[in-house]
């Protein structure tokens, strides 16, 4: 392995065990930073997920970086909402802490650990793959990108919640960085006893990609964009992506 390979896999191993550490208290630190607002963001991911798949039996849904599992949740529920049936609900997470986890509160799925460059289903297995607040955590995220691709049958969506890069900062921006750097960090650390894993969170936004720039790599991996939206000052991005 190349020095930057070790390097990666080093970085990636440190992340995980991050998230290892922080897992028993990560949803009730998650629902007090966003107020609960992430709710709403989740669901509409989900919803008009469904709409522009366009199909009322969905066989595998593959939800990587699953963590607790939420968004599997949220996929379950908008699917017996909207009158989806789904076959298969699949948690997909390199940390054993997070998706122990997620077994515990949705016992019914099905879960892998292993991380997002090595998705252990067969190609053109899924409709839809999801990442919710995940991506950024994933080191070679271009090559995580190329996996899901593989993953994914034809015409299948690949479905990114993210707290993406602005460099155009307004002055509601400008309010939301000081949240994320002076705040966010506190209250995470002081529920997590952890405050190294939260404040690795605004640091890893203002070094990761622009909404342009994801769109160049999923585009690069064989993708097409279908939906691009903000939400709330722009805090959190929904992308929703189809295989050529």
């Amino acid at each position: 392995m190349s020095s930057t390979g070790k390097k990666n896999q080093h970085k990636q191993e440190e992340i995980v065990s991050m998230f290892d550490d922080i897992a028993p208290t990560y949803d009730t630190a998650n629902r007090v930073m966003s107020m609960g607002v992430d709710i709403s963001w989740r669901k509409k991911a989900c919803d008009l997920s469904f709409e522009y798949y366009g199909k009322d039996s969905i066989d595998k849904i593959v939800d990587v970086a699953c963590g607790t599992g939420d968004m599997m949740g949220y996929w379950k529920k908008q699917a017996h909402k909207s009158g989806v049936a789904i076959g298969e609900l699949v948690g997909v997470d390199p940390s054993i802490g997070m998706v122990d986890v997620a077994r515990e509160k949705f016992p019914d799925f099905n879960y892998h650990i292993s991380k997002a460059t090595e998705i252990p289903l067969e190609d053109a297995s899924a409709d839809i793959l999801s990442i919710t607040y995940g991506i950024r955590n994933v080191v070679q995220r271009q090559e995580a990108f190329y996996e899901f691709n593989r993953v994914l049958k034809k015409d299948g969506l690949v479905v990114i919640l993210e707290f993406m890069k602005d460099e155009n900062k307004t002055l509601l921006k400008k309010m939301r960085d000081v949240y994320m750097h002076k705040i966010l960090p506190y209250v995470g650390g002081f529920i997590s006893k952890n405050l190294d894993a939260y404040t690795y969170l605004p640091d890893s936004i203002e070094s990761f990609v622009t909404i342009q720039g994801m769109q160049a790599e999923l585009e690069k991996a064989g993708f097409e964009m279908v939906h691009t939206q903000s939400f709330s000052m722009d805090i959190s991005t929904l992308m929703i992506a189809r295989k050529k």
